[in-house]
């Protein structure tokens, strides 16, 4: 007979290897200023890509969404926040993005 231990180790492994990927927060997407020259895109990773105007990659980072909070860390170095204040507007350095 199994060791009931074993058993349950056993059945926990199998169930991480088969949980799916976690899901991304509801902010994942594409994020532009009104005149749409400022566009960030949030990818489900936890990287960041932004666009100004015409340089399509003029920024890329990593980011940490907690709650309705945006840490973003650029890969120069260069750090920055933001404020989701509605499900569909986000408060970035002195800019409004909308969800496109």
């Amino acid at each position: 007979m199994m060791n009931t231990t074993l058993l349950a180790a056993s059945l926990l492994f199998i169930g991480a290897r088969l949980a799916p990927a976690e899901t991304p927060h509801p902010y994942v997407g594409m994020w532009v200023t009104a005149d749409n020259r400022i566009r960030h895109e949030l990818l489900p990773n936890g990287r960041y890509v932004e666009a100004r105007g015409k340089r399509e990659r003029a920024y890329e980072g990593r980011y940490e969404v907690t709650g309705t909070h945006i840490e973003y860390w650029d890969d120069t170095g260069f750090t920055a926040n933001g404020e989701f204040v509605k499900p569909d507007t986000l408060h970035h350095a002195g800019m409004v993005l909308h969800r496109k």
